[in-house]
């Protein structure tokens, strides 16, 4: 495992995907911007070592909402959708302003999964995230919450950041979650439950152990989708770190090669098709 551990540094392009949990305070609602302006200071530092870097970030509509006064999640897709679509631009300001201070270009992606199954928008989509690269950018994606009822309803971006990995061709994958990786139970409600640090396959009974279930207020993934994230990703040739977002410096530990986080060993399938596996 030290091995595959080690083949981490090597990797030139990179997706980090960030959950709503991680962003803002349990408290209030509000965006966290001691841990917004962390993430942004080591994914810019990151792409500084000669990385393409792709943030992949939930949290327009927990922002919106806090924006609104509603508390928790809401409920109907109208008001989801609202809150998105005032969250969204709230969120993509900070994160330019933030991303400005250490002289970092960013961009917006808003993808639906229309973006993805339709031939001729996918390869318009991996085009346009190649000219990013080329122009030294780091893209920030989310879903497009306020137009696709779809991906609000059904929807997670977990599996999100593993499609785009697989659109975009990058060989990792990180998911910062508010758990420390793969458990054979959920350890909040089972201490004896197991932590698994390395994942050669995924197997039937690696399937079952996920959880459908979110302990946030206002995330939408459980391990469910990150074992299905894994999946998609691995399938697609990009290994894959599932790892605790409480201090997102464990990204620089990830990528210089420690033993953090549960890591999936990309399997390059050469019978993989993404339509296949999002319709």
């Amino acid at each position: 495992m030290e091995e595959y551990r080690k083949n981490l540094r090597d990797k030139k392009r990179i997706v980090v995907k960030i959950g709503s949990s991680s962003l803002v305070h349990e408290e209030t609602g509000k965006l966290n911007l001691t841990k917004v302006e962390k993430l942004v200071r080591v994914l810019s530092d990151l792409h500084n070592s000669g990385k393409d870097v792709v943030l992949v970030s939930s949290g327009a509509i927990a922002v919106g909402a806090n924006s609104l006064g509603i508390h928790g999640k809401p409920e109907s897709i109208p008001k989801k959708q609202a809150c998105a679509s005032i969250g969204q631009a709230k969120l993509m300001m900070t994160y330019q302003k933030l991303f400005s201070e250490y002289n970092q270009i960013t961009s917006q992606v808003l993808i639906t999964k229309m973006t993805i199954l339709n031939d001729l928008s996918r390869t318009n989509a991996y085009n346009t995230f190649t000219e990013l690269f080329t122009y030294g950018a780091i893209p920030v994606v989310n879903e497009n919450d306020t137009v696709s009822t779809y991906e609000i309803e059904f929807g997670d971006n977990d599996r999100l950041s593993a499609i785009v990995a697989a659109v975009i061709k990058a060989d990792l994958l990180i998911l910062l979650s508010d758990i420390d990786g793969l458990y054979t139970d959920d350890p909040n409600n089972n201490k004896d439950a197991k932590f698994i640090e390395f994942v050669p396959k995924i197997t039937d009974e690696l399937l079952s152990m996920g959880k459908s279930s979110s302990k946030s207020s206002v995330g939408t993934g459980g391990m469910s989708s990150k074992i299905a994230a894994a999946g998609i990703a691995t399938d697609a040739g990009a290994d894959m770190v599932i790892a605790n977002g409480a201090d997102v410096s464990i990204i620089n530990d990830i990528v210089e090669g420690k033993d953090v986080g549960t890591l999936f060993i990309a399997h390059k399938n050469e019978k993989f098709n993404l339509i296949d596996m999002i319709s």
